[in-house]
């Protein structure tokens, strides 16, 4: 999808290859830092699964009263789903707690996640006749407006049958053997509501990255979000970062945060990001990466799967910011939200044939040790004009 009209009508049969081929990691960044008797699990996260369904190739918003024909259409998982799938494809063993819809839509997210992102599903579970969340996306301008219908996944009932087998396990955070060790967990803190899987996960040594949405009280209360004195990192982007500490630019709102958690990163969009580390009292900003902007839904989860990475592999703080810019900027040149994140082999694409020759090879020559031996393989599933798709006949041999 490198264009607008990359997805939808008039394409070729979009089935790419055996699902055992597909995004497959071809390599692990934490394979030098990870302990023999270390997490099975690289990261945990919970929350809820969308599919999305995304319009793309507008020239304008839709005007009421008219028609409006998008010159291209995709289909993908997403909300939580977004971020599980940009961990995965950075390599990180990823295990993901949701419910999905008892309908086809919720087959093929399941699908598209377990057999497609190799992700760790034993702690969710189909519920029976609950219909999954649908999210519908116009991209435009480099821009998105979103529509959303779903209802909360009603509460498991202890030791009801659903999710049994090979998918059993508990997605009440509050379960037994929920959250399971894991070396960090992924969070969206939520102001007023209580997640105390946090605090849990936190007692059990993982390390926790939050970040935030948008208070719809209007009261930007820092004190609201309960979970923050357990995040190592908290990364919120440069309006809500000055929303919770008054302050009028990212920077000194980024110092401001630092004295709530260990480290803090502000998200400034295409000019990049600025973090301040309260432990060491180190200061950085990395500019962003000019892309052009396709389609920017996921791509604040893109960011901190990106900077996860590079703090659970134990890079600088720069580099960090770095990885995770250029990763939010990759993601943004492909439409959809969990299929347009970038894997190992596109990012090594980027750095050999742009990175390494231009303005930025200074900032990002630290990929050159961190991809030697990174392949190509086939292409990442992106976001598809339908559901359903079977592979086309083999002729007999």
């Amino acid at each position: 999808m490198h264009g607008a009209g990359a997805v939808g009508g008039g394409l070729a049969h979009p089935w790419q290859a055996p699902r055992a081929a597909l995004s497959r990691p071809l390599l692990d960044p934490l394979a030098a830092v990870r302990a023999p008797d270390g997490p099975s699990r690289d990261v945990y996260l919970t929350g809820t699964v969308f599919l999305d369904i995304i319009f793309t190739g507008l020239d304008s918003a839709p005007v009421r009263g008219t028609e409006s024909w998008a010159r291209g259409m995709g289909s993908s998982p997403g909300g939580i789903a977004n971020m599980a799938t940009a961990l995965a494809r950075l390599g990180l063993r990823t295990s993901l707690a949701a419910a999905f819809g008892d309908d086809m839509y919720g087959d093929y997210c399941r699908e598209e996640l377990e057999a497609g992102e190799g992700i760790d599903l034993s702690l969710s579970h189909t519920v029976p006749g609950w219909h999954s969340p649908v999210t519908v996306s116009m991209a435009y301008e480099g821009e998105r407006t979103m529509i959303s219908h779903g209802h909360e996944a009603p509460p498991r009932k202890a030791g009801s049958p659903e999710g049994a087998g090979s998918h059993g396990g508990a997605y009440d955070p509050e379960a037994p053997g929920c959250p399971p060790p894991s070396t960090a967990c992924v969070s969206s803190l939520v102001p007023g509501r209580a997640q105390e899987w946090i605090a849990a996960a936190a007692r059990r040594g993982s390390r926790i990255f939050a970040d935030v949405g948008w208070d719809e009280t209007g009261r930007w209360d820092l004190a609201a979000l309960a979970e923050l004195p357990h995040c190592e990192a908290f990364l919120p982007n440069a309006v809500e970062a000055m929303r919770y500490t008054g302050t009028e630019c990212p920077r000194a709102a980024a110092h401001a945060l630092a004295e709530y958690v260990p480290l803090a990163v502000v998200t400034l969009g295409s000019e990049g990001a600025y973090a301040v580390d309260a432990r060491t009292g180190e200061a950085a900003h990395v500019p962003g990466v000019a892309v052009e902007a396709l389609d920017t839904t996921g791509a604040g989860d893109v960011f901190v799967a990106g900077f996860v990475t590079g703090s659970l592999a134990g890079w600088p703080l720069a580099e960090r910011l770095a990885f995770a810019g250029l990763t939010a900027a990759l993601s943004v040149q492909e439409f959809g939200g969990s299929l347009s994140a970038p894997g190992w082999p596109e990012i090594a694409a980027w750095w050999r044939g742009v990175g390494a020759h231009g303005p930025h090879r200074a900032r990002y020559a630290f990929l050159e040790r961190i991809l030697a031996g990174c392949a190509a393989s086939a292409p990442p599933r992106r976001a598809v004009p339908t559901l359903g798709f079977r592979p086309p006949e083999q002729p007999p041999s």
